[in-house]
């Protein structure tokens, strides 16, 4: 049976680790891809939805991120309900309007009125959550899950995995795991307690 799930690491130190926000902060390029591949996903779902083809999703994402690299400094987390996503979200939004009025005023540029006079009515494009919205969240907290797997062994991985993704209870795996059931928790705290270290501050 497995007694230790949090063994010695060769080459293991005490120092706390530094979350992404603030590899963020400091504009490590390596930080903002993994915030690209994090987020991106569902930045392009918002894109999409609001009519936009594959090539201007993509050149609007890359704005997005864009946008969120200048003005990073103003995501606080300081209100309730305050969250990166949010934030994310209504910079994606912005973004949206401007390449929108941008087409707009090329078209009306070439004479189409037409066209100008419906893409200035375009004020918020992602006022509210949209059809499928919650199903790209779930993919994104999966997407987390996996930026931080490879730091597990497996049975501390399979142990964290069993009990909090698929709620089963401790008690009903030592069999299954061959784990003991304090070995358990503390493999399924071992992991949500990098989560939070890591990816706290981005997530919900």
């Amino acid at each position: 049976m497995t007694t230790d799930p949090n063994p010695a690491q060769p080459g293991d130190t005490s120092k706390t680790p530094v979350s992404l926000l603030d590899r963020l902060r400091a504009n490590e390029p390596a930080a903002w891809q993994r915030c690209m591949d994090l987020y991106g996903p569902l930045v392009r779902f918002w894109c999409t939805h609001r009519g936009l083809s594959g090539p201007d999703a993509e050149d609007v994402a890359q704005e997005v991120f864009a946008a969120a690299a200048l003005g990073l400094s103003s995501f606080h987390r300081d209100r309730p309900g305050d969250t990166f996503r949010g934030w994310l979200r209504g910079i994606t939004r912005n973004q949206i309007v401007l390449h929108f009025r941008r087409s707009a005023a090329q078209t009306h540029a070439t004479g189409g009125s037409d066209a100008w006079e419906q893409m200035q009515a375009v004020v918020d494009p992602l006022e509210h959550p949209v059809d499928g919205e919650d199903a790209e969240v779930g993919h994104l907290y999966h997407r987390a899950l996996e930026q931080v797997r490879c730091e597990f062994p497996d049975h501390v991985w399979q142990a964290f995995w069993l009990t909090t993704v698929e709620d089963r209870l401790p008690s009903a795996l030592v069999d299954e795991l061959q784990m003991t059931v304090n070995h358990i928790r503390q493999a399924k705290s071992r992991v949500l307690r990098r989560l939070r270290e890591e990816l706290g501050e981005l997530l919900d």
